[in-house]
């Protein structure tokens, strides 16, 4: 295995990191508030460290990085990117590294989770850092779901396989040009959503860190009354965005570039996503009219928000649908499994992999009936090869596996089941609300003993890189030479 080019692009990614710490570090010597002087202690340790990392990596490498490189690459950067990143929180808000590193790592995973409780009083320095960290892994995951995931044939993502996820020479330039693209759209509705939650009402600040969490579909606020603190027109707002968020950026460049949003209206991924919403939003609009606890147009707007943040894995709160009565908790449970579409910043199982699946049950029914017959599968006028449905199969498999271990070593912790069951179903799917109280819509992780934020903190990392990429790194197969 060659780790020189590791070490030169994890000093690359560090720097990179540090450079972002400038932003919040300016805020707080600006505004005179605390979080300046400790800012600047981290960027210089984040510095420090990129530079040992690039002096391992020599000058800069052109080897070609192999599929286990791409594997320890890129697991090992989003590991230590967190490691650094949860710097501010210990120095600022004085938590043990155990909650920096939980609140770094649910907001560069765009999970929304958070130990942190009186956040309308907070320094905003620090909540600026957190909707950077979200706002940066949203575009990170972009990019690695683009062009790595399905080079690296993780969970049947290979179906999405483009030129520039084929990593020869030829092709790296069109990968970073693809890159950039999408760096560009990602930028465009982040300035977009800033502009809608100005119209709304939102203050500069505000407007701009929720504008970042909620293209990301990350989910931090600057309140602990998440969106519930702002107007109805916010809500309408992070709808639209949270729903944009959740669609494949690829297409956004193909709708660009073609003037027509045919690329966009005719993927059967976005027609599944579009439609599991509407039936979800229809039935609990119905269902709190019905039961009397909304009239229909606060029912409407509190239905379609919830859903599309948790089927988006967005996360942010409003109105404790925990309370709406076991008929909505059922239908959120299945939606945190869910997740939007592939290519997106969201988490979760992902659209594509449902309809896969559907699609195989039909064929495998019609194979009962006609056991000769000859019934070929595609997705979206693609094959859908046996490498695919086994990549596929192996990924849903290890994704309920990683909710069952994970919900038993929580258990083991002291977390009641339904506590630990919620907790890591939201970590892995990287959602951020769970489906009881404590860790609900209105609740936090804070009373979790450190054990168990460390293990949802790797659950968090494992649903963000589609479980297999950590998985593989597991076996001893991976080590030998």
């Amino acid at each position: 295995m060659v780790y020189r080019p590791l070490f030169f692009i994890t000093g690359l990614v560090l720097s990179k990191m540090a450079v972002f710490m400038y932003f919040p570090m300016a805020l707080a010597f600006y505004e005179d508030s605390l979080g300046g002087v400790e800012f600047l202690t981290a960027i210089i340790i984040t510095h420090f460290a990129s530079f040992i990392f690039l002096f391992l990596g020599g000058e800069k490498q052109r080897s070609r990085l192999g599929v286990r490189e791409m594997f320890l690459l890129t697991t090992g950067v989003w590991v230590l990117a967190s490691l650094f990143a949860a710097l501010p929180f210990v120095l600022i808000e004085h938590i043990s590294y155990s909650d920096a590193f939980f609140e770094t790592m649910s907001g560069i995973t765009t999970t929304g989770s958070t130990v942190l409780q009186g956040l309308d009083n907070m320094h905003p320095s620090i909540l600026l850092w957190r909707s950077i960290l979200q706002w940066l892994g949203g575009v990170g995951f972009i990019v690695m779901g683009v062009a790595i995931l399905p080079f690296l044939n993780v969970g049947g993502m290979r179906l999405f396989q483009t030129e520039s996820s084929d990593w020869s020479d030829k092709t790296t330039s069109k990968t970073r040009r693809v890159a950039i693209d999408i760096l560009v759209v990602y930028l465009f509705l982040s300035l977009c959503c800033f502009i809608g939650y100005r119209l709304a009402g939102m203050s500069n600040f505000d407007a701009i860190n929720h504008a970042m969490t909620t293209i990301s579909t990350g989910g931090y606020s600057t309140s602990d009354g998440s969106m519930g603190h702002f107007s109805k027109g916010a809500h309408w707002n992070a709808i639209l965005f949270m729903f944009l968020g959740g669609l494949p950026f690829l297409l956004f460049i193909r709708a660009l570039n073609r003037h027509s949003l045919a690329p966009l209206l005719k993927d059967a991924q976005i027609q599944g996503f579009l439609k599991l919403i509407v039936v979800c939003t229809l039935a609990l609009t119905l269902y709190l009219t019905f039961t009397k606890q909304f009239d229909w147009s606060d029912a409407l707007r509190l239905s379609l928000f919830n859903v599309v943040s948790v089927i988006t894995t967005t996360g942010f709160g409003l109105d404790d649908f925990i309370t709406w009565g076991d008929f909505s908790i059922m239908i959120f449970f299945v939606l945190l499994f869910v997740g939007a579409c592939s290519g997106s910043t969201t988490g979760g199982i992902k659209i594509f992999r449902f309809q896969i699946a559907f699609s195989l049950l039909k064929r495998q029914l019609m194979l009962l009936m006609h056991p000769q017959g000859i019934f070929s599968q595609k997705y979206n006028n693609r094959l859908v090869s046996d490498q695919i449905l086994r990549s596929l199969i192996a990924f849903v498999l290890a994704y309920f596996a990683t909710i069952v271990i994970a919900s038993l070593l929580l258990a083991l912790f002291g977390a009641p089941a339904m506590t630990a069951l919620t907790a890591a179903i939201t970590a892995v799917s990287n959602v951020g609300p769970g489906l009881v109280t404590e860790i609900g819509p209105s609740g936090n992780f804070a009373h979790f003993p450190d054990i168990s934020k460390w293990i949802l903190s790797i659950c968090m990392l494992m649903g963000r890189l589609e479980i297999l990429t950590v998985v593989v790194m597991l076996t001893r197969h991976f080590w030998k030479r």
